[in-house]
């Protein structure tokens, strides 16, 4: 399990330091297994300044730039397309480790002419995938450090991240505000209260879900609301960061908002393209033999007695485990259902440990004619 310093924060006031927070969570039984600080691996790359940008007399597609360093000049060969004078860069100067690429920078010839270091995208500094041009920060002094300019302009980027091991009796720490109201209990802060606005109805629906008698015991309860008019599309900044800190792609806004309150309050959601499912939702033991194509491209075949969410046309979402491809949101999606339910948590752990999972599905056209099996 992964969170943020600041993302604890959010749950917990506290003024105490990352160390006694680590003391505190392996006294509770909450194992740190890791600490890391992104500082760490940015703290040698400085702000330059590009005061001149020409294209290289032997490459249509590289520029060579004169930069202002805390070191002076430097002549910098760039293929970015945004590579050009009057912006302000990261820089990376000879002898300077840069992660994305796993290269410590040196001095080098291109082409003929000599270039004395980098300037670096997001993804060369694992702040993200964006790797279509280098940075272009709209304010900073020559020679700063980054991550000076990150603390103070985009502090989720350079947060402490703290890992833990969680042992199976303690689910509860699967949720950044389980693991903030321990650390309450333990003395090192008071929790914040936990305000939720609430939304009241404003259409009505036919699609309805039933439970069948049968399933009661492992699904008690499953609430869901629909949603209509939504627009799918990147999520905000802040929230790719926050995923990404932890280890999460970002995918799209209703995507990662079920990921973040999955990490956050520890409550897994579903998220149904209201369009795509037949008819009304049934929660019901499988009969076993029947298949689902899941949200990983993978076609899973189902036991008898694993519980199941299906429509209409039949399943459509592993209960508790894994949504199906076919009712699954898309940049086209418009209407969702959102689902909110609790699964006993020992007939899931079964169900996920028995699921038996058929040879994955071959893109058209195959990779090779070797890829995939005939």
């Amino acid at each position: 399990m992964k969170f943020t310093l600041s993302w604890l924060k959010k749950h917990l006031d506290t003024t105490a330091t990352v160390d006694e927070i680590s003391d505190a969570l392996t006294d509770l039984g909450l194992e740190v297994e890791g600490i890391e600080n992104p500082s760490d691996k940015l703290k040698d790359f400085t702000l330059g300044y590009v005061t001149h940008a020409e294209k290289h007399p032997d490459a249509d597609k590289l520029r060579v730039c004169k930069v202002d360093t805390d070191e002076g000049e430097l002549q910098i060969i760039c293929g970015a397309p945004n590579a050009r004078e009057g912006i302000t860069v990261v820089v990376a100067k000879p002898g300077v480790y840069v992660p994305g690429i796993d290269t410590t920078i040196g001095v080098g010839k291109i082409r003929g002419i000599e270039s004395y270091g980098m300037m670096a995208s997001e993804r060369e500094m694992e702040l993200s995938d964006e790797h279509d041009g280098i940075i272009e920060l709209p304010s900073g002094n020559v020679g700063d450090r980054f991550v000076d300019w990150l603390a103070i302009n985009d502090p989720a980027k350079v947060d402490t991240v703290i890992e833990i091991a969680i042992t199976p009796n303690r689910p509860d720490a699967l949720g950044v505000r389980g693991i903030a109201r321990d650390l309450a209990a333990r003395g090192l802060g008071k929790m914040k209260p936990d305000e939720v606005e609430i939304v009241e109805a404003t259409f009505t629906t036919d699609l309805s879900v039933g439970i069948d008698a049968d399933t009661l015991d492992g699904c008690p309860v499953f609430t869901g609301r629909l949603i209509k008019g939504v627009k799918n599309g990147p999520s905000p900044a802040w929230l790719q960061d926050l995923l990404r800190a932890i280890g999460l792609r970002p995918i799209s806004f209703l995507v990662d908002v079920t990921n973040f309150f999955t990490y956050d309050q520890n409550r897994p959601l579903h998220v149904f393209d209201a369009d795509k499912v037949a008819g009304n939702l049934r929660v019901h033991r499988a009969a076993g033999g029947e298949t689902l194509m899941a949200l990983d491209d993978k076609d899973y075949t189902l036991q008898a007695g694993q519980m199941v969410i299906s429509d209409d046309t039949g399943a459509q979402s592993i209960g508790g485990i894994m949504g199906g491809r076919n009712t699954g949101c898309t940049e086209d999606t418009v209407n969702v259902f959102v689902e909110s339910a609790y699964w006993d948590p020992v007939q899931i752990a079964y169900a996920g440990r028995a699921a038996t999972v058929t040879i994955p599905r071959c893109p058209s056209p195959p990779p090779s004619p070797l890829a995939c099996p005939p």
